[in-house]
């Protein structure tokens, strides 16, 4: 008697760094970097491309960092090591922007306008509907008009543009 051929198993990898859903992902075995980058929503804006090989197969239960450009700083977005330096604004520098696809409570509320009750509606919002793929489309959440919008604009991303 005949048996089939003995199905591989699915591959484990943890994708993280600079994609929209960072995360851990069940790939079929034989799939490459390319692959886990898509089912992590694609590099952000940010991501630095340079030295990845969109070819390079996958190993099971492999971590696949995908690094940020020299000097982005992205809030909400998980980043190895470091800490976020707390207080007040003083002088220059680039401000750190918040990925709304990804930010907590405690994150959405240091923007202009947006306290504890608006941030969870964000949070709210993205898990009924998904995730948010342009700016503009915060304006969707109940209490966030075109006013608000233009006090946040210039602090957000969706890691989608």
């Amino acid at each position: 008697m005949l048996l089939p051929p003995p199905t591989q198993a699915p591959f484990v990898v943890d994708v993280a760094g600079a994609v929209p859903r960072p995360g851990v992902y069940e790939l079929p075995s034989g799939s490459r970097v390319k692959d886990a980058i898509t089912v992590a929503g694609g590099f952000l804006a940010e991501a630095d491309k340079t030295n990845i090989n969109l070819a390079a197969p996958l190993e099971d239960g492999q971590k696949l960092e995908i690094p940020f450009m020299e000097g982005v700083e992205i809030a909400g977005a998980p980043r190895s090591g470091g800490t976020d330096s707390g207080g007040g604004g003083g002088g220059g520098g680039e401000e750190e922007l918040i990925n709304i696809n990804t930010a907590d409570v405690e994150l959405l509320s240091t923007l202009p306008g947006i306290g504890a009750t608006l941030a969870q509606r964000i949070i709210d919002y993205r898990t009924t509907y998904g995730d948010f793929y342009f700016i503009e489309d915060i304006m969707n959440v109940d209490g966030i008009g075109s006013d608000k919008f233009e006090a946040i604009m210039d602090l957000i991303i969706t890691g989608y543009e």
